[in-house]
């Protein structure tokens, strides 16, 4: 009998390439993933994993275990919803993957109106940025992402199902009382002596910031580069930078003032899972809960006009 734990311990090494990763996502010791893989192999009589110094990979049979090993494991979590769901009642825990602009405006809400309604559903929120969400998906890290699938690092195949939640459009963040403020909008090319506030490199808002200002004939001087949306607010409330973000991350408690460009732009929020995923009716009901939700003002809805940022 295969082990579904080991099974996922081969999964995840696919995945993050690593034992040491394996490890620290799945909170054992690298000796122990290295011992349990070992095990595996006895199980399947056949050799998976190739050692070179102090590096690994998996073999041909092991790709392909590693592989049809998600399957398994995706099939035996419907398998046991289906089972849970037979009273119609959600249960279990779903791991739901957000960004941090939706986190508060979006999710929060929706896993709150779920405790009242389903008082057996745990759902773990998890930060998760557009540019990681498709992989740990994919990994099985998360049931469910809200994401935007105008992220062109990422892949969205046919293994994933992809609902539509609404538009959220990119807006120009300034300190009270900057000079562009007294415009109606703004065209980018005016901020090309500006000093901006960034997220990290290679992130979703950092690429689109970059690529739009470029499109503008400037390169950007960043001030700063912080993950944390709320951290570029106040380098911007201090007067020190300005900044292009989603108009769901600019909460009206911030001392900032936001305009349309000229050009607008908007990125496409889904909500994404597995294929088949939402026959569990925990991950349904997650996902129902997501689209079901009261007025935001900054999200409008799935067909709204706007430029895409993709």
């Amino acid at each position: 009998m295969l082990s579904s734990w080991r099974l996922r311990l081969l999964s995840q090494l696919e995945t993050l390439g690593t034992v040491r990763a394996v490890a620290e996502t799945m909170h054992l010791s690298p000796s122990t993933v290295s011992q349990q893989l070992a095990v595996l192999e006895t199980e399947t009589r056949a050799r998976l994993i190739e050692r070179s110094g102090r590096r690994v990979r998996l073999t041909p049979a092991g790709l392909l275990l590693a592989r049809r090993g998600r399957e398994i494991l995706d099939q035996m979590a419907d398998a046991e919803a289906e089972l849970r769901a037979l009273n119609d009642e959600p249960i279990g825990t779903v791991r739901l993957g957000v960004f941090q602009s939706a986190m508060f405006p979006l999710a929060v809400p929706a896993v709150t109106r779920l405790a009242g309604t389903h008082p057996h559903l745990h759902v773990e929120l998890i930060e998760s940025e557009p540019h990681e969400s498709g992989a740990a998906l994919r990994a099985g890290e998360v049931d469910v992402v809200v994401t935007t699938t105008d992220y062109p690092g990422q892949a969205w195949g046919a293994d994933l199902e992809i609902i539509p939640l609404g538009t959220d459009p990119v807006v120009l963040v300034l300190p009270p009382g900057h000079w562009l403020a007294r415009r109606p909008t703004v065209h980018l090319a005016t901020c090309a002596e500006e000093i901006w506030a960034s997220d990290r490199p290679r992130s979703y808002m950092t690429e689109l910031t970059e690529r739009l200002c470029r499109e503008a004939g400037f390169a950007p001087r960043i001030a700063c580069r912080f993950s944390n949306v709320l951290m570029q607010l106040r380098h911007v409330e201090s007067g020190r930078s300005i900044a292009l973000l989603p108009a769901l991350a600019v909460e009206p408690e911030h001392a900032v003032v936001t305009r349309e460009l000229s050009v607008p732009v908007h990125r496409n929020i889904t909500v994404v899972v597995r294929r088949g995923g939402t026959k569990r009716a925990a991950v349904n009901a997650v996902v129902a809960a997501l689209r079901d939700h009261p007025e935001i003002s900054a999200l409008s809805t799935p067909d709204g006009d706007g430029g895409s940022a993709g």
